[in-house]
This record gives structure tokens, sequence and C-alpha cells, in this order.
């Protein structure tokens, strides 16, 4: 069974488990707590519908028939995978989630597993993966912005970050100070910013 439940802000918990009935139960956990779910059969099944721009975490159970949780993970992983992982696990299956911790799954969680523990645990996990892709979706906006700038505006820009004044600029590019002035004007409207403050914070998070 496939299901979903509550709304697709922060993503969807995907739920990997070949045990129908625990599927069932954690399907209607998530929905009981408004939080985005979705449950896949096998391994096999998740990976046919995974795309890189998928949203959410990944709620994987260790032992299932055909392709287990770790030969999932190392699959995902593989495939440049950022999405958090949380193992369900056995008592036996310890061992093998330590070692995926170490590959960086997020964590692991003992059955049976504490309904709010558990849904708190895939909060986080979502709320983490949510903040990843902001930021990651702010550092493309910088660099799309950072690519539309001159060579001799981003000579300018470096020097106004550096906190030269446009007379020193001036001189040290050999330009008068009112081209420092224009293309100083530019680098701010280009980056979005009104002053050399915002544009110096904006640049420490450049990629």
């Amino acid at each position: 069974m496939t299901g979903l439940a509550g709304g697709q802000e922060r993503g969807a918990v995907h739920i990997v488990d070949d045990d129908e009935a625990i599927r069932d139960s954690l399907l209607w956990l998530f929905q009981s707590r408004s939080v985005a779910a979705h449950a896949w059969p096998s391994g096999e099944a998740f990976l046919d519908a995974y795309h890189p721009g998928m949203a959410g975490c990944l709620l994987l159970d260790i032992r299932m028939d055909g392709m287990t949780g770790p030969e999932l993970f190392d699959t995902l992983l593989a495939r440049g995978c950022r999405l958090p992982v949380i193992f369900l696990t056995g008592h036996g299956d310890v061992p093998a989630a330590v070692a995926a911790l170490k590959k960086g799954a997020l964590d692991f969680m003992e059955k049976p597993c504490d309904d709010n523990a558990l849904v708190d645990r895939v909060i986080e996990a979502l709320t983490q993966d949510a903040e990843r892709r902001a930021r990651t979706a702010g550092q493309a906006t910088l660099a799309a912005r950072l690519a539309t700038l001159t060579q001799r505006e981003r000579q300018v820009m470096e020097l106004v970050v550096a906190g030269k004044l446009n007379k020193v600029i001036a001189d040290d590019l050999g330009i008068s100070m009112r081209t420092v002035e224009v293309h100083r004007a530019h680098v701010f409207e280009k980056m979005g910013v009104k002053t050399a403050v915002e544009l110096a914070r904006l640049l420490v998070s450049a990629p």
C-alpha cells in the first residue's frame, strides 16, 4: 500500500518496509501528527520513484526481502542522495545500523519504537532537509547573480568588500572615480543589496 498524509511544505517521510501492517501503522501515525508520508513495499520500489529533487527523509527498515535497507542506502549514496535517513532496527540489527551511521545516516531507532519519539525524530529530519534545500537554493541564486557581473564589476566588488573608498579603488584599478561609482551601482543592483555591509554579508555564503 502507498499512502500520503498531511501537507507537502516540509517534504514527506518515505517509509520503506516490506511489512504491510507496519507500513499502514506508520502511515496512520504520521497522519495523526499531520506529517506527509509515503510508503514503499521494497527498496526497489522506492528506487523506481526516486529522483534527485525529492524532498523529505527516509524511514528505512534494515531487514527486507530483496534489497536490504543498507543496500538501498548504499545505492542512494552512490546516486548522490542527500535525504536524511533513519533506520528502523531489530535488536540484532544494531551493528548494521551503527555502520550506516558512519556512512552518514542520521539515526537509527530500535523496534518497537516509542511513537512520539519516532515522529519527533522524523520531524527533525524533515526540518534538516528543508533547511539544506533552502541553503542550496540560496547558493544557486547567489551564483547566478555573481555570473551576471563583468570582470571589472567583480574587481570593484572585491575592493568594496575589502572596505576601500571609491577614490582608492579608482587609483588601484587605474580608472576614474565616476567609473568606479557606476560599477559599484551596477554591482549593488545585480547583487540585490543597498550597502557594502549587505554585500559582504551576502558573499559570506558564496559557494
